[in-house]
């Protein structure tokens, strides 16, 4: 698995949850779909996602956007 392919997967299951403990607990999870939302912004613009550094320290190989 690339790590392009790993960050998008995990920013949708991050989402997803979030919307699962809006219904289940909280409506204050909407700040999770807020910062997932955000961070994939700023990670288009300047390149710069933790999730990618941390999926390539576990091994994950070089994507096209994240390198």
């Amino acid at each position: 698995m690339s790590i392009d392919r790993a960050v998008l997967g995990f920013s949708g299951i991050m989402t997803l949850l979030s919307a699962v403990l809006v219904w289940l607990v909280s409506p204050w999870f909407l700040l999770l779909t807020a910062f997932v939302g955000i961070n994939m912004m700023q990670a288009s613009v300047t390149g710069f996602c933790p999730a990618a550094m941390a999926f390539k320290m576990m091994g994950a190989r070089a994507g096209c956007a994240f390198q």
